[in-house]
């Protein structure tokens, strides 16, 4: 499967995170990793899906769980999704949490783990409802 290199173990919500070039597309990809080692979600390459290829694109169409996380207004990680035809399923932007915006790259513990409880409650907040 294409994405089996980019995804680590853990549930079966796709985390697709910006790795922008700035503190909050930092925080983004590092909370990214960190809650796929925890086996919250498993991460996934956005840059594939961006480079529209197929097994990538497919995976994150079928997948039923995916939180996009951006960093700033931007929205990158979001345009590339719709780029791509893939539904926007759970999202959330790191300058709405307050995390002010700027080019220094060493991350705060606390910011890091603010987000890591953001993404969280999110996909918390947005699971799909089963059936009983």
């Amino acid at each position: 499967m294409a994405g089996s290199c980019c995804a680590a173990g853990g549930s079966n919500i796709m985390i697709v995170a910006c790795s922008g070039a700035s503190n909050v597309g930092q925080l983004s990809n590092q909370a990214a990793i960190e809650l796929t080692q925890e086996g919250f979600g498993k991460m996934f390459c956005l840059a594939g899906v961006g480079g529209r290829l197929q097994g990538f694109v497919q995976s994150a169409k079928d997948v039923p769980e995916m939180i996009a996380i951006d960093g700033c207004e931007l929205a990158c990680a979001k345009a590339t999704l719709e780029q791509a035809g893939v539904p926007l399923k759970t999202y959330l932007v790191l300058t709405e949490l307050g995390i002010k915006k700027n080019k220094d790259f060493d991350l705060q513990r606390d910011d890091i783990e603010q987000v890591k409880g953001a993404i969280k409650q999110a996909c918390r907040e947005h699971r799909p409802k089963t059936a009983v």
